[in-house]
């Protein structure tokens, strides 16, 4: 091997000092705890004094991987982790044994509908395969990983051939990403604040269908973050008029004075994946 060469890297690479490490003779000092190499010692990295240094590493995985399967901007899909299929919403509805169980399964039978209308945008937006002149993919679709309406904006991403981000978040209870993200663009956080942030990193264009708290959180996060000039006007697009007029009273907000009229302005009603994709077209004329 030639080490004559000016342009040659001088320091071994991580990886291979992790290799010579391994190759050491075992003794009481080698074994210690403290002899570990820093970024090899899983316990260490844990410590609370090192959550700076996680959050960095959070942040900077993602925005790597991204870059490198040269992700230029997403379409995010936010919605629920319940609302079924459509096939399977009529079971939900035969199941219920009083009033207000058949109250729910109505209304999330209602909502159903909604499943087809994300795997739609998503075959939409992946299907028009937009890339700018440096060939970085454009309107790549995204969801939060999990299951119903983010299943089905990666299952529509993969109807078409086409490659989807997810999101995951590790929760106290059981979540696997689903089956339809791409397996190199699967992400998983500790840190909500920065699975929050990759969201809208690369957004240009985020749809909202109807959901809980996880989904209003992401919702009215990006509203402030527009509202307030941190980020750039985009277009927001709400699935489900009647579904939000009922549980948000946006108009009393701005009567109570604590929103502006145009802050109305922020945000468009939808029903339709075609009605939401001819609205981005339209933003960005395209």
């Amino acid at each position: 091997m030639n080490d004559t060469k000016i342009t040659d890297r001088r320091f071994y690479k991580a990886q291979q000092e992790a290799d010579f490490a391994e190759q050491q003779l075992s003794t009481p000092q080698t074994r210690s705890k403290s002899y570990r190499l820093a970024f090899q010692d899983a316990e260490f990295l844990l410590r609370e004094d090192l959550r700076p240094v996680r959050f960095q590493l959070e942040l900077l995985k993602t925005e790597m991987l991204l870059d490198e399967a040269n992700i230029g901007s997403m379409l995010v899909i936010y919605g629920s982790a319940r609302i079924p299929e459509p096939e399977k919403a009529d079971a939900l509805l035969a199941a219920a044994t009083d009033d207000r169980s058949r109250t729910i399964a109505e209304r999330m039978q209602e909502k159903s509908r909604f499943y087809e209308e994300a795997r739609h945008l998503a075959q939409l937006a992946s299907q028009a395969h937009i890339t700018d002149e440096e060939g970085r993919r454009h309107f790549v679709v995204c969801s939060g990983g999990g299951p119903s309406i983010m299943e089905a904006a990666n299952r529509g991403a993969h109807d078409v051939g086409a490659e989807s981000v997810g999101l995951n978040i590790v929760l106290p209870h059981e979540q696997a990403p689903n089956l339809y993200v791409t397996p190199r663009l699967s992400f998983q956080f500790h840190y909500f604040a920065l699975r929050k942030m990759h969201f809208l990193l690369r957004a240009r264009a985020v749809a909202v269908f109807p959901g809980g708290f996880g989904t209003f959180d992401e919702f009215f996060e990006l509203l402030t973050l527009v509202q307030t000039g941190k980020v750039k006007k985009m277009p927001i697009l709400l699935f489900g008029k009647e579904f939000w007029n009922r549980v948000v009273n946006f108009e009393e907000l701005m009567l109570e004075g604590v929103i502006s009229p145009p802050d109305l302005d922020l945000f468009r009603f939808v029903e339709t994946a075609d009605e939401a994709w001819k609205a981005i077209c339209d933003f960005y004329e395209v």
